[in-house]
Formats: C-alpha cells, structure tokens, sequence
C-alpha cells in the first residue's frame, strides 16, 4: 500500500477566522467555500458564500465537494450534525482564549501540511501581542473597562476580548464573567454597572450598530464615569468577536488606540489600527 501523502486540496470554512487564518499562510486556493459574514480579507468575498453563522446551504455545500468544511463551537453543531450525516468531514473548533485562538492557528496549519508556516504566524503574532502590551505597561495608569458584546440583555465581553483588553491596557470590571462560554452566562444587570464605575466602556454589538444614546440613557448611569467624560466608543465586530487572526491584529490595536486616547498617550505608528477607530 502506497503511503498516504495527501492534505485537504478543497476547504469549506463556516466562519470568517478560518478563511482569514488560510489566506496568512497563503493557502487560500484550498479554500472553495465561505461564510457569507466573511470580511477579511476583502479578497475573499470572491469565494462562494455557502453559510450564515447557525445556518448553511447543505445542497451547495456538496456540489462544492471539500475534503473538509471548518466550523466553530456548539453554535454551528446543527449545521455539522447535517453535513456528518450527509458524509461530510468537519471538523470543530471551539477556541475561546487567546492561547486557544494561537493553538487553533497551529492545528489548522498542521491539517493543512504547512505547519513550520503557522508556526512562524504564531510567533508574529505573539510579538505583536507583546509589543502591544509593553506600549501599555507606559500608561499612566489602567482604566476601568465596560466591554458591551451585546445590549438588551447586557452581556459582557467573551474570554479573549477581556484578555485582549488587558493586554492594551485596561482592567475589565466583570473578569470573574469571562469563563463562561454561554452569552446567557455573561448578562450583567445594568444596576450592577454603576457601582463598578468604568471609565470606559467599549461596545461591539454582535454586527449591529453601537447607538451611544442608548447606552447614556440608561437609569442611573449619567453619574458613571466613562458617561460623564463621553468615553463610549465602538469596534466593530468584525474586528473583536471573530476568534482569530483579526481580533490578534486589529481588534487589539484598536482597543490599545482607544486606552491610550483615553489616558493621552500616543500610540506608535508599528502599533497604530489600520482602520478607522471610534474616538469619540
């Protein structure tokens, strides 16, 4: 029997971090199929679009015929479930940490047959993470953070948005909530907010526009400090809650850009977002 030399040559990816984690190590000719959520990189849009986020085209899925389709967490377990019955490989991620999102680089770097490239892309962008948070470590000192992933009901940042905002300098008030991994795990009551006092609150809002007034207009909350000295900004979720390559790289660089603005430091241009960045 001839040994078995071969990796997946056509690729099906649920979500966006996948798709942008193949194209950094320059495999995205592997990649016949994406999220039609996917943003980055902006030349992926050109692939077919065969999912949303919980549901998925199972018909053109098939005709794509992929070795192997990449989902992510118990969200897209449906979806899996149907395309395993219908002799689907998939296979799962469910990082939730930074640490998990470097790891789930690695793996899929190794399914792939490249795995010295996702290595060298791990050590990038465990240098960035470090620069960025030795550029923080200068701050004069570490505001207070209201992360919003969502609004009615409240619901705090997930793991690695909390970890990402300490490492641009600041300190989450809710970081006994990060361990969950169910949003219904991580609702905050909005009474609750206010005795925290965050001198920044920082919203992304699942894909829908952060509205400012809104946030303002909560009971009680004028006398909250990041209120009072109009520090609500947003990131967009493109940026932060997509568990990858993106919220390493610019989802972080835009925190560090709002806390430094936040605290008056300037940020280093190697360290600078390259998108636009919601001052205020």
């Amino acid at each position: 029997m001839e040994p078995v030399t071969g990796y997946p040559a056509r690729i099906v990816c649920l979500t966006e971090e996948t798709t942008e984690t193949l194209y950094l190590l320059g495999e995205e000719a592997r990649i016949v199929g994406i999220s039609g959520y996917t943003v980055r990189p902006p030349e992926a849009r050109k692939k077919p679009k065969v999912s949303a986020f919980i549901n998925a085209k199972f018909d053109k899925i098939l005709e794509l015929a992929p070795d192997v389709v990449f989902a992510f967490s118990d969200l897209q377990a449906d979806i899996a479930r149907e395309l395993i019955r219908r002799g689907v490989t998939v296979f799962t991620f469910n990082q939730r940490t930074v640490e998990e999102i470097l790891q789930t680089i690695l793996t899929l770097a190794r399914i792939v047959g490249t795995e010295e490239k996702g290595r060298a892309l791990v050590a990038r962008l465990q240098a960035h993470l470090e620069a960025i948070e030795a550029s923080a470590s200068r701050f004069p000192h570490r505001p207070r953070v209201l992360f919003e992933e969502w609004h009615d009901p409240l619901i705090s940042g997930i793991h690695w948005v909390e970890e990402l905002i300490e490492i641009a300098g600041g300190e989450p008030i809710f970081p006994e909530l990060r361990k969950h991994q169910a949003a219904k795990d991580r609702v905050v009551q909005p009474r609750d907010v206010i005795p925290a006092d965050p001198e920044v609150i920082i919203g992304s809002w699942c894909g829908r526009k952060l509205k400012k007034d809104f946030i303002r207009s909560r009971e009680g909350w004028a006398t909250i400090s990041a209120v009072r000295q109009n520090h609500i900004y947003e990131v967009k979720s493109t940026y932060i809650l997509q568990p990858g390559p993106a919220a390493l790289t610019e989802g972080v660089r835009q925190l560090h850009a709002i806390l430094a603005h936040v605290v008056g430091c300037k940020v280093e241009p190697e360290l600078a977002p390259e998108e636009h960045v919601d001052k205020g």
